[in-house]
């Protein structure tokens, strides 16, 4: 029955706290944002969550809400999802990248020579154990300086692709080199 209403006539309902409006709404919606999510983030699961917490602020301020165009307010959320996503994406890599550069600062300047030297060991077993385009990304990222934008291009891979690969390194980087902690 939903299914023939208009956008209008379900967000009337939807107000109302319809659940099988909202219901219709998800059905009509989902796949196209979620096509619009996982094109911009490529994952699965990160796209499915987007549309989640789209969909759940979407009944939760269905009264509040003052939505004119219903598949523009959907899309619009979905992008807004995505960039604060991204953003923290950002800022978590960021973070870790200060971890781990912290980690070795703390183990140089304990007994410099000695644990530089193998950490520096360590550091180059980890970068053995990644796959290798994942440890060409962060060689090119970390040892060259380069930006993510002429990774990308150089190695004909997305600027998603790049970060991925430079978030998968340090991960297996920061377990890796736990140990190097207890000499602070």
């Amino acid at each position: 029955m939903y299914e023939r209403f208009s956008d209008e006539e379900l967000l009337s309902c939807l107000i109302e706290g319809n659940q099988k409006a909202f219901e219709a709404i998800y059905c009509r919606y989902w796949y196209r944002l979620f096509g619009v999510a996982f094109h911009e983030i490529g994952t699965k699961e990160e796209a499915e969550e987007i549309l989640h917490d789209v969909f759940e602020s979407l009944w939760s301020r269905r009264e509040e809400a003052s939505i004119r165009n219903l598949s523009a307010y959907l899309v619009v959320a979905v992008k807004h999802r995505i960039t604060n996503y991204i953003k923290s994406c950002i800022t978590q890599r960021k973070y870790q990248e200060y971890l781990i550069l912290n980690e070795i600062q703390q183990s140089y300047a304990t007994d410099e020579i000695v644990h530089f030297s193998d950490l520096s060991k360590a550091v180059d077993e980890v970068m053995k154990k990644l796959p290798e385009r994942t440890s060409e990304v962060f060689r090119m990222s970390r040892f060259e300086n380069l930006p993510v934008k002429e990774i990308a291009s150089k190695l004909n891979i997305s600027e998603k692709g790049v970060e991925y690969h430079i978030t998968q390194s340090l991960k297996l980087l920061r377990e890796q080199l736990r140990v190097y902690q207890s000499y602070n």
